[in-house]
């Protein structure tokens, strides 16, 4: 099944995440990754969902989720039109005879090491989920201790915006 990203605008409001999941599990619909921030505009957040469907139950969806009343908008991100990103903290194994070459490979992927232990350290790595998947896949020989990973997070390409209309009000 594809994977899709829909963008959706909605009011902060408590109990709107909880009533949009359940649209999708409701469907038995695995989400991938969720992400929720707060936007450019005071009272409106952004969900980011990630799911793996078919483009006619999506449909279905989206046309539920629309007539949520604080559901402001939706965009399904085209991924040669938007730009995607995930963000993982990783602690991975880098003893003293170990660590320069994982320092190495945190080089190579343009993440930074924000933790430091006698024993691991830990590595923050943000990119699309190609880069994310080669980088674990580079440090597993040294083995990884923990990883946190975040919900994707998109945003379309170009000048427009999905909060436009909302701004000119």
């Amino acid at each position: 099944m594809p994977s899709h990203v829909l963008s959706l605008l909605v009011e902060d409001k408590p109990g709107l995440l909880t009533r949009v999941a359940g649209l999708f599990a409701r469907r038995g619909f695995n989400i991938e990754s969720l992400a929720v921030g707060v936007t450019e505009v005071p009272g409106l957040s952004r969900i980011t969902v990630a799911v793996d469907v078919d483009e006619l139950p999506l449909e279905q969806v989206t046309k539920q989720l629309n007539k949520l009343v604080n559901v402001i908008k939706i965009v399904e991100l085209d991924p040669a039109q938007s730009v995607q990103r995930d963000h993982i903290l990783v602690k991975v194994r880098a003893d003293n005879a170990t660590r320069s070459s994982v320092v190495e490979v945190v080089n190579l992927f343009r993440a930074s090491i924000v933790d430091y232990a006698p024993d691991a350290v830990v590595v923050e790595v943000t990119g699309d989920r190609g880069k994310v998947e080669a980088f674990l896949k580079a440090v597993e020989p040294f083995g990884i201790k923990e990883l946190a990973q975040s919900g994707l997070v998109a945003v379309g390409r170009g000048g427009k915006s999905i909060t436009e209309r909302v701004l000119r009000g």
